[in-house]
């Protein structure tokens, strides 16, 4: 099954690619929304009949592959896996939907987007760090040639700040793994979680290198490497310098995906290796750790309050909301009571799951309103459009009003779920992050005022509101907000096992 999740929408695009004739150069949207929906219809079914309650991997492949690297074709999810298998195979779909505009080499638009749904689920379901890190750079290359080729006036100087901050991050993933290898033989997750529970981790790197000296530091650097490659990819601040420019230039419909479920990669990083195969090292820099979370979290809500261009609003509101994530994370290094524990990692893959959702409906609603604005997208281009589209508006708002965190949204129970149990376990960082959740109302009730509210300018005077099509489109995504504000038991519910686990301190 996992398997077929993974290369489906790749043979779909290596089809998109191959096929001749026009019809599939004009048919192309079609034809890769068909294999979007197709491949989430499995997801579906998978999640429907998943058991999470044992917190152990289902849906198990596992071959022997490169017997003298000690590589197996290992795949697996738990909860964390498929729901994030479900949030990215949810948003392929979405995005294509979004991409309507796209006429240029839209066979080529179309076949990169399934070579990333790919990626994402490969990383998200492969088990041993070889062919995790084939699925990871392969998310990399689609998503460079989507911004280079679609994206905006300075689309070239973002897409190669994107692609020389993740490749450094990934270079970093690399070494860190050689050496883990080096130091044990194994490049599987499970193994090498294991060794770090025995506490026999350490001694093999520390016996890999020569001197007492060396054993002290080596450990440090395998860890910061693994760090930097993660943290580039949510990003955490200081890490973050190529996500502003990236999600301006970006075409919405390509930020859609990586807001929505390539920043996940990162959140998904600390969870399935940092948390447990670095154990000690994410234990004694906790407190740094928690303050850089908590950084972020204000910094980046500060600066979409001072942003004027609604892409890099959204870009840095992406960065504040993606920080409770890491706040969470970063606070299950340390000890602490069970529950407090089990609210953290419900809020955090709540967190993971909403943030995606809402952030790329966000973006998908700019990419409609930058249609019906002749391409504008500044803070103070609009301006009491409410008369004119009042169905947008409403619909745009609950998407504000869910990415501000409004109880009955599914933004709400994530967050509050995180603070419940930081609060218990790093009562400072709670108080101090709560900044970041004043600022972060201010700066989106500014926006609802300043493009919805206000005199009316006569240059949009004419715009059209959603067409039909539009609203049955947009009409599900919204309903699905409401369901998850309202019961988040439907994520929660195949969550318990993982959730388990993780509050009991076994990662």
């Amino acid at each position: 099954m996992l398997t077929i999740l993974t290369l489906a929408p790749a043979l779909g695009g290596v089809l998109l690619l191959s096929l001749p004739g026009g019809w599939v150069e004009r048919k192309a949207r079609c034809l890769a929304l068909g294999v979007t929906l197709v491949n989430l219809g499995f997801v579906l079914s998978a999640w429907m009949h998943f058991d999470g309650n044992s917190g152990t991997f289902r849906l198990v492949e596992k071959h022997e592959w490169i017997k003298l690297l000690a590589v197996d074709y290992h795949l697996g999810v738990d909860g964390l896996g498929m729901l994030m298998v479900l949030l990215a195979a949810l948003l392929l779909p979405l995005a294509v939907l979004a991409s309507k505009p796209v006429t240029e080499r839209p066979r080529l638009y179309y076949a990169l987007m399934l070579f990333l749904e790919s990626g994402l689920i490969g990383t998200f379901t492969a088990l041993n760090f070889f062919h995790w890190f084939l699925f990871w750079e392969l998310s990399l290359i689609p998503a460079f040639f989507l911004i280079r080729f679609w994206g905006g006036p300075a689309r070239t100087e973002a897409a190669l700040q994107f692609f020389i901050y993740t490749m450094v991050g990934s270079a970093g993933l690399l070494v860190a793994f050689l050496g883990l290898f080096l130091a044990t033989g194994t490049f599987d997750f499970g193994r090498l979680a294991e060794l770090a529970r025995g506490g026999t981790l350490g001694l093999e790197v520390a016996r890999m290198v020569d001197g007492v000296a060396a054993s002290k530091w080596v450990p440090w650097l395998i860890f910061a490497g693994a760090f930097l490659g993660f943290a580039v990819k949510v990003p955490l601040m200081p890490f973050h310098a190529w996500l502003p420019g990236t999600y301006s230039e970006a075409s919405p419909p390509v930020t859609m995906l990586l807001t929505g479920a390539m920043s996940k990669m990162g959140v998904y990083g600390f969870l399935r290796v940092l948390l447990p195969i670095f154990p000690e090292q994410m234990r004694l820099l906790q407190p740094w750790l928690v303050s850089l979370a908590v950084i972020t979290i204000v910094c980046s809500a500060g600066a979409a309050f001072a942003q004027r261009d609604l892409r890099r609003t959204f870009a840095y509101s992406s960065i504040n909301h993606l920080g409770y994530c890491l706040l969470g994370v970063f606070v299950l290094a340390g000890s602490g009571p069970e529950s407090a524990r089990s609210a953290v990692v419900a809020g955090v893959l709540l967190q993971m799951f909403n943030h995606g959702l809402t952030a790329a409906l966000l973006f998908w609603f700019l990419a409609l309103l930058e249609r019906r604005a002749d391409g504008r997208h500044g803070l103070n281009d609009f301006g009491g459009i409410r008369q004119v589209v009042p169905v947008f508006a409403g619909l745009m708002g609950v998407a504000i009003f869910s990415s501000l965190g409004l109880p009955g949204l599914n933004g709400f129970i994530g967050e509050f779920l995180i603070f419940k149990g930081v609060f218990a376990l790093h009562p400072w960082a709670a108080v101090i992050s709560t900044l970041g959740l004043l600022i972060t109302a201010v700066f989106l009730l500014t926006v609802i005022q300043r493009v919805f509210s206000g005199p009316l300018s006569t240059t949009h005077a004419g715009m059209p509101d959603l067409t039909i099509v539009e609203r049955v489109q947009l009409a599900p995504v919204v309903g699905l907000l409401f369901l998850l504000g309202i019961y988040p038991q439907v994520l929660l519910g195949p969550l318990g096992g993982f959730i388990r686990l993780v509050g009991a301190g076994h990662s």
